[in-house]
């Protein structure tokens, strides 16, 4: 496949999207919406319930719905308050797993351009009963790797034209991952080394990385989302973009945009957390609450400033972190997002050495010794924690 067909070309390309949540609703299938819109020739969309859970069959239904579904944008952006609503309608179907799989076989196999996947935090863990061959002939097998393995199987017996898998769940490296996963089962299942290769060559499984605050739910579909949202998609030989939008990048290595991500936005958020379980703060307090005392905003501010961006900015990315942080800061403060630091004061001293004691020990390859002694003090609080 040429290199042109990295980015939208002049014909539809169906989308099968696997996970019915309502971040996919106001990240991904709003950008495809906005995209078609603009007069792309990208989607539709047909959604794929992979759970089988009966509280959310009245969503799969309303997927199909011909009017769409509302997504509310609410927040701050360049330190005005936005609001405004977009009527999706990039997706035309919703589908079950456990009721269509039938249907959704035959889509996948015949129709389906470009995979999407959000199938939650356990969504890559495979059930035991797709273990050795047991997801080959399942209907459908149970878990989402082994209905992946089992869909690209029949597209491989039908011919195998390409396809680009863009998972979107939060594990670093998710292409690979995911690829990883689905060559596994392929070889616990003893099928032939012919599908393997395909699986490497004539699959683009792609690394990504999501960033977007989605609130609350509209039922039956639709979601309230935060203004700022990004896509980035990691290039590779004979990728298919699923549109061209604002907020989708295409970039050869998606390690800096990890990093702002990890180093500011939830830095951010675990500085703020430290704050709140040494110092006595309300228990019911969230992240715009405790900004709003000024002394903690100060203390903030003062960080990014003094030891984080010049932190990026040995890296080579001082721009980058300070536009981040700007953008970072309107996040914090959206008076329609209620973060509680109680819940991002979970697993702690796990985020203190993934967010701090990485960070410094990132920007310690780059041969710059950083003083930084708000962020060396809190990760000598934890000497559990050592550097990753």
């Amino acid at each position: 496949m040429s290199a042109a067909h990295e980015t939208s070309a002049p014909r539809t390309r169906r989308v099968v999207q696997f996970g019915t949540s309502r971040f996919l609703q106001a990240h991904a299938d709003l950008f495809i919406h906005e995209a078609r819109a603009a007069g792309q020739a990208v989607g539709p969309i047909a959604v794929v319930q992979t759970s089988g859970a009966p509280s959310r069959a009245g969503r799969v239904a309303a997927f199909g719905a011909p009017g769409g579904y509302p997504v509310i944008i609410r927040g701050i952006e360049d330190g005005a308050a936005v609001e405004r609503q977009v009527t999706v309608t990039s997706i035309d179907r919703g589908l079950s797993a456990t009721a269509d799989w039938d249907a959704v076989t035959t889509l996948f196999v015949e129709d389906a351009e470009i995979v999407l996947s959000n199938t939650g935090d356990t969504g890559y863990a495979i059930d035991a009963a797709d273990r050795g061959a047991g997801w080959v002939a399942a209907r459908p097998p149970a878990s989402f790797p082994g209905k992946l393995a089992q869909l690209l199987h029949r597209r491989w017996q039908a011919g195998g034209r390409p396809l680009t898998v863009l998972p979107c769940e939060l594990v670093n490296r998710n292409g690979r991952v995911l690829q990883g996963l689905v060559l596994d089962l392929a070889a616990e299942a003893g099928l032939p080394e012919a599908f393997r290769t395909w699986l490497r060559e004539g699959v683009v499984f792609t690394d990504t990385l999501v960033d977007r605050i989605v609130s609350e739910p509209i039922e039956p579909v639709g979601a309230v989302a935060e203004p700022y949202a990004l896509w980035a998609i990691e290039r590779r030989p004979g990728l298919a973009l699923p549109c061209e939008h604002p907020c989708l990048v295409l970039a050869d290595d998606l390690e800096p945009y990890e990093r702002l991500k990890l180093h500011i936005l939830n830095l951010g958020h675990t500085f703020l957390a430290e704050i709140w379980r040494r110092e006595g703060r309300p228990q019911p307090e969230t992240v715009r609450e405790i900004l709003a005392d000024p002394a903690v905003w100060a203390r903030l501010d003062a960080l990014y400033r003094d030891e984080v961006v010049p932190g990026f900015a040995a890296r080579g990315m001082g721009a980058e972190a300070e536009a981040y942080v700007t953008a970072t800061l309107d996040r914090f403060l959206n008076p329609y997002l209620n973060h509680r630091i109680a819940d991002i004061a979970q697993n702690h001293v796990q985020k203190v050495e993934r967010r701090v004691d990485a960070f410094l020990a990132w920007v310690e390859e780059a041969g710059v010794s950083l003083p930084a002694p708000v962020l060396r003090a809190l990760a000598a609080s934890y000497p559990t924690s050592g550097a990753a």
